[in-house]
């Protein structure tokens, strides 16, 4: 099982670059209470619903919404589909792989977006934090994004993740980051498994990730991202606002 909620309803942004459809084939058994996908291109947002559905891995309830996640009107009408079809949201994964890397930025304010890819995370955030909030039991959310948006330690992206989800702490909802294509971006950052070295266990590590001034680790793999995503899922997590640069041999 990947994650331990029952009946979670999905949203996957961007699921025609490579994570987004890694992440569509990842979920879609688990999406029992409903699996929403988005991208901004209609064409390759069919195929990716078709390849699923060629799998066996659709659940019951579907929904393919063509829009830019750049567009905030669009986000509003995504709301309010969303709201009155699902009732609700447990899990979104938020790809910003095809937007362009931002510019230099001062930005520190949580709400402050500056270039493309940053207005996609944040009007995704937004939207998608809104939906989590009548949860009961919060939701969990992921951004994934390639090297080239973390450049240096103190971007924008980890900045802005970071803010976020201190602000939706109190709604239970929990907020990580997933860098691909890492190469040597942050090499600083220690190793996820000799956390879970130091600490005997992999909810240790998590709590010493949660206690790091700037979380951020990395995380090996051998190109099955599964377990990685479990953990970012799963409600026994307590691990929000890190970002995890993904080493190795990773299917993306």
């Amino acid at each position: 099982m990947i994650a331990d909620r029952l009946n979670p309803v999905v949203l996957i942004t961007g699921v025609s670059a490579h994570a987004g459809a890694t992440f569509s084939r990842i979920l879609s058994s688990r999406a029992q209470g409903g699996l929403i996908l988005t991208d901004a291109d209609d064409k390759a947002l069919a195929a990716v619903a078709d390849e699923l559905e060629s799998r066996g891995a659709v659940p019951e309830r579907v929904s393919t919404l063509a829009f830019d996640a750049a567009d905030e009107a669009r986000w509003g009408q995504a709301e309010a589909f969303i709201e009155s079809q699902y009732g609700r949201l447990d899990w979104a994964v938020i790809d910003l792989s095809a937007a362009p890397p931002p510019a230099d930025s001062d930005l520190v304010q949580w709400g402050r977006p500056s270039s493309p890819a940053i207005d996609t995370a944040y009007l995704s955030l937004r939207a998608v934090m809104r939906l989590m909030q009548t949860n009961s039991n919060g939701g969990a959310v992921i951004v994934t994004a390639p090297a080239a948006l973390l450049n240096g330690a103190d971007t924008v992206l980890p900045r802005l993740v970071t803010s976020a989800s201190r602000e939706a702490a109190h709604d239970n909802i929990r907020i990580n980051t997933l860098v691909f294509d890492a190469s040597d971006t942050w090499p600083q950052a220690p190793h996820f498994d000799d956390l879970v070295r130091q600490g005997g266990s992999e909810r240790a590590a998590l709590d010493l990730i949660t206690a790091m001034a700037a979380p951020a680790v990395r995380y090996a793999s051998s190109g099955d991202i599964t377990p990685l995503a479990a953990i970012l899922l799963s409600d026994a997590s307590p691990l929000t606002g890190a970002t995890l640069i993904v080493d190795g041999g990773h299917a993306l």
